[in-house]
Order: C-alpha cells, then sequence, then structure tokens
C-alpha cells in the first residue's frame, strides 16, 4: 500500500506537494498543477509564490520513484527564500537589489524515493520510508533557491479504519553549503488524517511542522485541508488550501494538480 491522501508540506518545496497512489504494480505517471501562497514571514513586505510543478512518477509493489522540476515565479524581499522563509542577511552574499523584487525561472529539483517498509494488510497499517535530495537548479542570486544540495529523510506510518485513514511522519533534513544563507539542519513532524467519501472522492486535513531554518528565521507550522479525486481509473487530481500558523510559513496557500497514469 503507498501513502497517497497527504497534500505535502508547503516547507518542503516551498509550495503545495500533491501525493498520489496508484494500484498498479510498475506503472508510470505524468503530472502537473498550479501552486500560490503569500505572506510575510516576519517581515514588512509580502511574499508570493506561484509555482506551476512538472511531476514524473513511478510505482511499483513496494516502492514509488518521483521527480518533480517546479517553473516559479517569486515576488519577495531579498531577505527570503523560497522553502525557507526569511533569513539574516547580515554577512550574506548580496542574492540581488535591495527592495521586493520579482523574478521566474526553474526552482530546484527534487528527487525522492519511497519503500513500504511494512504493511499489515488485515490490519490496514503500515510503515514507509523516504529518501528525498534536492538539487539547485533554481537561480539562487535571484531568489528562487539557496544554491544548496540538501538530503532528508523521513518515516511515515498509517493505520485505516475503515474509510478513516490516521497518518503520521517524522523527518530530518541535511542542508549542504549556500553561498547566500547560513543553514542548519533540522526536523520536521506531521500528523493527519483523511476520510473516504465514495470511491472516487476523499477529504482531509494535516498540521505539519519544521524547525528554525535559519539565523534570523523562524519555526514552521501549517494546517492544510485537502481533497482527492479520481477522474477515471489512471487519473487522479488534489486540491489544497492551507494556513500557515507561525513566522516561517506563508500566511495562505492553495493549489491544484492532476497525475496520470500510462
Amino acid at each position: 500500500m503507498k501513502k497517497g491522501w497527504t497534500a505535502g508540506c508547503a516547507f518542503a518545496i516551498g509550495m503545495g506537494a500533491a501525493s498520489f497512489s496508484f494500484g498498479a504494480d510498475g506503472e508510470f505517471g505524468l503530472g502537473t498543477g498550479v501552486n500560490y501562497s503569500a505572506g510575510k514571514y516576519g517581515t514588512g513586505a509580502e511574499t508570493k509564490i506561484l509555482s506551476v510543478p512538472f511531476i514524473a512518477r513511478y510505482d511499483t509493489d513496494l516502492w514509488v520513484f518521483k521527480l518533480t522540476v517546479p517553473y516559479l515565479r517569486v515576488t519577495s524581499p531579498n531577505n527570503v527564500i523560497p522553502g525557507v522563509g526569511r533569513f539574516d542577511t547580515s554577512g550574506a552574499r548580496r542574492r540581488r537589489a535591495a527592495g521586493t523584487t520579482t523574478a521566474s525561472g526553474l526552482g530546484d529539483t527534487t528527487a525522492s524515493a519511497t519503500y513500504t517498509a511494512w504493511y499489515d494488510e488485515d490490519k490496514e497499517r503500515g510503515l514507509d520510508l523516504t529518501g528525498r535530495i534536492k538539487l539547485p537548479t533554481a537561480e539562487a542570486d535571484k531568489g528562487l533557491g539557496t544554491g544548496s544540495t540538501d538530503e532528508s529523510v523521513q518515516v511515515d506510518v498509517y493505520q485505516s479504519f475503515d474509510k478513516l485513514t490516521l497518518f503520521a511522519d517524522v523527518g530530518y533534513t541535511f542542508f549542504g553549503h549556500s553561498d547566500f544563507v547560513q543553514l542548519d539542519n533540522v526536523l520536521n513532524a506531521g500528523i493527519g488524517a483523511s476520510n473516504k467519501l465514495s470511491a472516487t472522492d476523499s477529504v482531509g486535513a494535516s498540521l505539519d511542522g519544521r524547525q528554525r531554518v535559519t539565523a534570523g528565521g523562524a519555526p514552521q507550522r501549517e494546517l492544510s485541508v485537502f481533497w482527492n479525486h479520481r477522474t477515471g481509473g489512471a487519473t487522479r487530481m488534489q486540491a489544497y488550501f492551507l494556513v500557515g500558523l507561525a513566522k516561517g510559513s506563508p500566511d495562505k496557500g492553495l493549489g491544484l494538480s492532476l497525475l496520470r497514469a500510462f
């Protein structure tokens, strides 16, 4: 069984990230979407992030491999980075002009592999292990990324009770070197629930948090609600809305994603 009910943490890649599941072994999927978030991150100016992710995914019985390449348009002050939030610019290499500016281009590429380490079909409970790497494909001097190669690991557990599924996760991110900002390794965690409404629809909510990443920054906490819809045997759609509960998160965000299997 693959976990496929969560909307995903917005701070994971700086925007909402959909998660889907397919039942067939050896199934390839392609997807895209649009995500938007806005917030001040503890500064005096609002940061707006528009993301259009392009997703490739391959599912087997025990593994899920996923590659995400986003296109970003970011309007923000020069002390805010997507996925990181506010940071202390003292002593940092200058990224761009002072004040609020707008930049667009390719975001950081994320590749992940998830392994279903244990699943009890009778009791409908399981445990997944995920490894993830973020590659610095964004132009960091334009404020679209950190310029660092980051690695993370995560453990997900889930338990179903008929139509209701409870889930939780805990992970750790190892940040690489950045010429623009000092990044600290951090812990993240989340809990949530999903309820199946019909054979094609489910709704749910999740609460996610992460430690402060940079000096001058803040912890991140976000509450998300989401809706999953199966439009056909090979197509999945997801919509979500989130609110930030800490200065390290956007004040609000929403998105829509579509993934089709072949």
